[in-house]
C-alpha cells in the first residue's frame, strides 16, 4: 500500500484522536469537546506533515520554530500498521528540510531516544523544566 506525504495542519479532529488512540497516547476517553478540538496543537504549529494511505492517517508530526534558531519536534505518530516502514523517519526528514540550519530538539523517553539518534539527534545533559498541562 502506497503512502502519501501532506503537509496539511487541518487534519480530521476523529482520525487524529483515532491514531493517538492506537498508538496509546489516548485511552479514548476524552470528552467530546476535546475531540472536537484535537488538531488544535496542529492548527497552531509552524510545520505539520502527515502520512495518509486509502485516505486514511497513519501518521504524523508537528514542530513549532521560530524558523532559525531553534525548532522542537512534537507528536511523531505513525499506526502501529504502519510502523518500522520508515514512515516516521520520512515525515522528521520532511520536517527538518524545512530549516536545515535550525537547532532540533525532540523530547522523549529513553526507550525511543536510539530511534532518534539513529536519525542524527543527540543526547543531552541539559535541565528540562515543565509546568504540567491540565490535560496530562
Amino acid at each position: 500500500m502506497s503512502v502519501n506525504y501532506e503537509t496539511t495542519k487541518d487534519i480530521p479532529c476523529e482520525q487524529l484522536h483515532q491514531l493517538f488512540i492506537a498508538v496509546g497516547w489516548s485511552d479514548g476517553t476524552e470528552t467530546a469537546n476535546m475531540i472536537n478540538n484535537f488538531n488544535l496543537p496542529f492548527l497552531n504549529s509552524t510545520v505539520v506533515v502527515t502520512a495518509w494511505a486509502d485516505n486514511n492517517l497513519v501518521g504524523c508530526v508537528r514542530v513549532l520554530s521560530d524558523q532559525m534558531f531553534r525548532s522542537v519536534i512534537y507528536d511523531l505518530a505513525v499506526a502501529p500498521a504502519f510502523q518500522n516502514q520508515g514512515i516516521g523517519k520520512e515525515l522528521v526528514r520532511r520536517c527538518t528540510g524545512y530549516y536545515p540550519d535550525s537547532e532540533w530538539l525532540v523530547g522523549t523517553t529513553p526507550k525511543l531516544a536510539g530511534y532518534y539518534e539513529g536519525m542524527g539527534f543527540k543526547t543531552v545533559e541539559e535541565v528540562y523544566l515543565s509546568i504540567p498541562s491540565k490535560w496530562f
